[in-house]
């Protein structure tokens, strides 16, 4: 998996080498002299987190939209850890993916005072356990007995993930799917599956989480977890660095009313991670505007 549920990429020594390549002057004196055309500053630093597929997409959504709006966006791909210090700091003016309250917990509680919250885009970010849309289930309650049904068999992503270590501990116990084989191996291998079995009409389980563009590329449902095994939605926030809303007035009214549902965050991400071989984004992003226009066109109405 690509964000808590994973081992990120690390990317520590490059955000450091790019953070300092920002300079001392940080975001509020970047691009002072130079104007957007609408009191915001030109000059825009997002920093991405490294493997966070939601952030990837939305931060790329905007450098898009921004760019054709006459603005100067950069992209800054880094760990967790330098993301927020960057933010705090001013050496990067804007992140896009905070996950509250508790993943991003202690970063908030280090760097939090110094920066600006703007917008909740999403929030219904979660783990979760899924089955072909079809399947005779619709709980968790109800797999043990239908375990047969699913071919006796889990599939999970990676043996140290979060999602696997919250499905071993609680989900398989609380449940009473010890007799279910829970095959872990990679996200790769388990979205492999979940396309074999769509491809054959069979039914399948496997651990995923939202957002996640399998929910637009194949045909699944959430099992309900009545017993909050998997931990309860997060949501996702946009956060500027301390001097964001006076630098920036106009994009800070966008994003305190940005919002994404489901469907336009799936495909998305569909789009972009699905079976492509690239970190070139723009042209997809762009297609992926074209499909969309009128949604992309009222981020940007105010």
């Amino acid at each position: 998996m690509r964000k808590k549920l994973a081992s990120l990429m690390g990317m520590a020594a490059a955000a450091a080498l790019a953070l300092t390549a920002c300079g001392g002057g940080g975001g509020s004196d970047t691009g002072a002299s130079a104007s957007s055309g609408n009191g915001d500053k030109k000059e825009l630093k997002i920093g991405v987190m490294a493997g966070w597929d939601e952030g990837v997409a939305v931060s790329n959504l905007w450098k898009q939209i921004l760019d054709k709006k006459g603005y100067d966006v950069e992209l800054t791909g880094a760990d967790v850890a330098p993301i927020f210090s960057g933010v705090s700091t001013g050496d990067l003016d804007l992140t896009m993916d905070v996950w509250l309250p508790q993943t991003h917990k202690d970063y908030m509680e280090k760097y939090g005072d110094k920066m600006t919250e703007l917008g909740t885009w999403y929030d219904n970010a979660k783990l979760t356990i899924a089955v072909n849309k079809d399947a005779p289930i619709d709980s968790l309650e109800d797999l043990a007995k239908n375990a047969d049904k699913f071919n006796n068999t889990i599939y999970g992503i990676d043996p140290g993930a979060g999602l696997t270590k919250a499905t071993q501990s609680k989900v398989i116990p609380e449940y009473g799917l010890e007799k279910m084989k829970f095959l872990t191996s990679s996200t790769p291998a388990m979205l492999t599956q979940l396309k074999k079995a769509t491809d054959a009409g069979e039914n399948i389980v496997v651990t995923l989480w939202r957002p996640h563009w399998a929910y637009d590329e194949f045909p699944i449902k959430d099992l309900k977890d009545p017993k909050n095994t998997l931990g309860t939605a997060e949501h996702i926030t946009a956060y500027g660095d301390a001097d964001f809303e006076k630098d920036y007035p106009t994009l800070t009214t966008w994003l305190k009313d940005f919002k994404m549902d489901d469907e336009h965050l799936f495909s998305l991400e569909n789009a972009m991670f699905n079976g492509t071989d690239t970190d070139n984004y723009a042209p997809i992003v762009d297609k992926w505007i074209t499909e969309n226009q009128d949604y992309v066109d009222g981020l940007t109405q105010k």
